[in-house]
Parts: C-alpha cells; structure tokens; sequence
C-alpha cells in the first residue's frame, strides 16, 4: 500500500474512474467526500451518490457533509490526518479545507486550463467549435480554476463528437492523469507552473435552462455546434407553435427551401425532412423530443404528428 494518506472528494460518474484507480493502485484512500444523497424518480427515493456507490463497494469511510465550515466536519477531516486531498466534481471548497493537507489539495478539470475555467468546459468546448480540448491537474488556491498546472493531457474533439461522448473520453483520461498526478506527488517529484491568463482566455459558465434556446440568427454550423455542445444533457432547445423541442442531431444542408424565409421559419414535407432556416442557410433536424413526447427522429415524429 503507498504511503500516502488520501482523501478523496467528488459527487458524480465522472469521478468514480479517478477514484477507482486510486484504489486499484494501492493508494490509501481513508475517506471519500460527497454530496448528500438526493431524492430521486417518480418516488423521490433518497439516493446515493454515483462516487457514495463506488466508496461503499470498497468499505471506504463516506462523509457528507452539508456544510463544509462546520466544526463538525472539519474536526472529522483533521482525523483521518491525510497528506493529500483529490477533487474530481465537487463543490468549491473553502480554505481551511483544501489548505489541510500537508501536500495540499489538487483538482482535475476538464480543460486545457487557463482555458474554459468553469462549470461547463466540455459543452462550451464543443458549442465554440474547438477541435481540441484535455483534462488538467492543477493545485487549488482561492480563485476558483486558477491554481498552478501539475499535469495537461490533450483530447482531440472530433466532428462528430457531443457532450456525452466527450465527456466519457474525458473521464478515462482524467482518471489516468489524476494517477499520474499522485503517484508524481507521493514521489515528491512534479511540476508547479503558474497559470497564464491572456485575452484569448475562454471561460465556461454554468449552464441554465435560457443558455440552451437555439439563436437561429447564427449560421448552421454555429447552430450544430451549440446542439451537440449541448446533447445529451441538458438539451439545446426552440419554440415550434408555442411548444418546446429539444434538438439532439441536426445538420447543416445543401438543399435548402424557400430563399425567402427567415432565420427560425421552416420548411417540411410532413414527412422525412424538417429544415429550419439560419442566417446563412439550413439546419436539417434529424432527431428531437417534442415537448411531453419521448426523444425521437423526425420521419417517427411525421408518423403520428403535423407540423
């Protein structure tokens, strides 16, 4: 078993991977932070945590506290006495908690930091039309996002990629650079590089129900950018006669339909195609959801529907 003392802290499925390959390697993990459990469902049944479930399979000791200052809990954390804490998906922390142990505490974010610091780097990544983006292990300081570099690893966006895929990619890979990171710290031998902010420094604010409403003033590949920026969750979303659809597949098209219409104004055959107009084209609508239906393609919804 290494020798370090690790405390490890995240909420949702994209930390589980770090913390299970912490565990695999032999890394005494004395405690996991996580959110309370939740209700949840129809039944609003309390429910644990994605990294509680993992913790638990390993009999490792859960804390979750509903306030990180308490006396209480910062009395609990100071006795497991660990040398090292990891954040993947947490809260922010205040001081008196990342600054506890002796070999301080990193965070892993899934970015090229500088940037995207934020809520939402994978889904602004992608909704910006980068070709490229990673994950970064960096030490935590007050100003969210902005603590010294350890470790950067680079992930290509490809064409086709949405949140979602991204998003698994970018678990794994940030799983196997948060063991590169504790491995490098319990040797005592890793990099602490100062971040450099520059005027071309993007940011990735969380995301809310109105960031999600289609701007169909943009041209077509801005507007499949932000759908699949977007996809799966939380949904890029357009008003069609006063309801609600959210988009999960469009591209841009060729064919194109009546020049005259506006940005927003459509074109169909009521039964394989929907186009809706943009500044400098057409986006084709291939799968959706229509308000109080489940997610599905555009020649399903023309079976039993009209526009």
């Amino acid at each position: 078993m290494n020798k370090l003392n690790v405390i490890f802290m995240g909420t949702p499925d994209f930390a589980v991977p770090s913390l299970e390959i912490l565990v695999e390697h032999k890394f005494n993990v004395v405690a996991v932070i996580t959110a309370p459990d939740k209700p949840q469902g129809r039944g609003q049944k309390l429910t644990a945590s994605p990294v509680k479930e993992s913790a638990m399979k390993y009999n490792i000791p859960v804390l979750q506290p509903t306030n990180l200052k308490s006396s209480e809990f910062l009395e609990e954390l100071k006795s497991f006495h660990a040398h090292l804490q990891i954040v993947v998906a947490f809260r922010m922390l205040p001081e008196v908690v990342w600054a506890m142990p002796s070999l301080g505490t990193f965070n892993l974010h899934a970015s090229l930091l500088p940037q995207y610091r934020g809520a939402a780097p994978i889904n602004w990544a992608i909704i910006n039309g980068e070709k490229e983006t990673g994950v970064t292990t960096f030490f935590l300081k007050h100003e969210i996002d902005t603590g010294s570099i350890i470790f950067q690893e680079k992930e290509t966006i490809q064409d086709d990629d949405d949140a979602g895929t991204l998003y698994q990619r970018l678990m794994n890979k940030g799983a196997d650079l948060v063991l590169k990171t504790a491995k490098a710290i319990q040797d005592g031998h890793y990099p602490a590089l100062p971040q450099k902010e520059t005027a071309e420094t993007k940011h990735a604010p969380k995301i809310f129900k109105e960031t999600c409403a289609i701007n169909w003033n943009q041209n077509a590949e801005q507007v499949r950018n932000f759908v699949r920026g977007l996809c799966p969750y939380p949904g890029a979303w357009a008003t069609l006669n006063g309801k609600v659809f959210k988009l999960f597949r469009v591209q841009p098209t060729v064919d194109g339909g009546a020049s005259r219409l506006n940005p927003g104004e459509i074109e169909t055959d009521h039964k394989t195609f929907l186009w809706v107009k943009t500044q400098d084209g057409w986006i084709s609508i291939l799968e959706f959801q229509p308000e109080g239906k489940k997610r599905m393609s555009v020649e399903e919804f023309f079976r039993g529907n009209k526009i």
